[in-house]
């Protein structure tokens, strides 16, 4: 399997997995959530990644998690199912679920706390990708692995040759790394990483690159245009788009993708309230931002950035 046996490419949200507030996962919440994603053109979805808090359901939230999303999508993009976990098998059994109720795709990073060598990861990936038939995309989360395989010689291309691998999620916060995966994979994989930026754009108007997954996908709106014009080779009206997008994404997130103004998950599914978008709350170990000040600043953020439009009192409610 290469590039060309997926047309994976564009703006992608990572969904986050809404939960009430007395901590159950909201199913209903999940596919309001999805329509929202369909509405907003979005060219794919990942569900149950490091955004959809994977780390806090059992597995079978998971399961339920990857068949309500799959079910509410119904064929109107590529849903991608995360099955990151602490071993081969453990991430074997969830893509063979995610294979049997329909997803287009899975996604791993290697097992967190792990940190395994080179040698290690690629084993895992071999055995993770191989257990099932659909197509797998290898996500690089240094982040929160504490392992940037990019950083490791010669090992991206190995990945990218495994017979199942169609695709790499590349989250180092080393942009010259990731730039170096690219180069190395393109010709091989789909590869998506930080491009919604003027380097960015450069990058995928000479080099190469397909596209961005997201966490939460609040800049669809200004996300999805651009890898369009980018896919029309509209320099233009990309680096327009591009301008709206980083003056949000810019704001809230680091370089490292960590939050400004909390951990990521808090804060976007603060931000995500304000937007009256079904985000949810979130599961311990993670906590709610309360912060007014905090929240103030987010939601100025998304007014300069027109996505929020505040009341006639000029108020933003809570």
């Amino acid at each position: 399997m290469n590039r060309y046996d997926v047309d994976w490419h564009g703006y992608w949200p990572a969904s986050p997995t809404p939960f009430t507030a007395d901590g159950e996962l909201d199913e209903s919440g999940l596919r309001e959530l999805m329509e929202l994603y369909v509405a907003n053109g979005v060219h794919g979805i990942l569900v149950n990644g490091s955004t959809g808090e994977w780390f806090s359901q059992s597995p079978d939230e998971r399961r339920r998690v990857a068949e309500t999303a799959v079910e509410a999508v119904a064929g109107r993009t590529t849903v991608v199912v995360g099955v990151s976990a602490y071993t081969a098998a453990e991430s074997g059994a969830l893509a063979k679920h995610a294979e049997a109720v329909g997803a287009d795709g899975v996604l791993a990073t290697v097992p967190p706390y792990a940190h395994p060598s080179g040698a290690e990861a690629l084993e895992f990936y071999r055995r993770v990708s191989s257990a099932s038939a659909l197509p797998f995309m290898v996500y690089n989360w240094p982040r929160g692995v504490a392992v940037d395989l990019a950083r490791v010689p010669g090992l991206m291309p190995q990945l990218a040759a495994l017979e199942q691998v169609a695709a790499i999620k590349d989250s180092t916060g080393d942009w010259i790394a990731m730039l170096d995966t690219l180069e190395a994979t393109v010709e091989q994989v789909r590869v998506f990483g930080s491009f919604i930026h003027h380097r960015g754009l450069a990058v995928l108007l000479g080099l190469g690159g397909d596209g961005a997954i997201d966490g939460g996908g609040i800049g669809a709106p200004y996300g999805v245009p651009f890898f369009d014009a980018v896919a029309a080779g509209d320099r233009e009206l990309a680096t327009f788009w591009l301008e709206k997008y980083r003056a949000i994404s810019g704001r809230l997130i680091n370089p490292d993708y960590s939050g400004v103004f909390a951990s990521p998950v808090p804060q976007l599914k603060a931000a995500m309230r304000l937007l009256e978008q079904p985000g949810g709350q979130v599961r311990e170990p993670l906590l709610p931002l309360a912060d007014p000040r905090a929240l103030d600043d987010i939601a100025q953020i998304l007014r300069d950035g027109g996505l929020l439009v505040p009341d006639e009192a000029g108020q933003v409610v809570l």
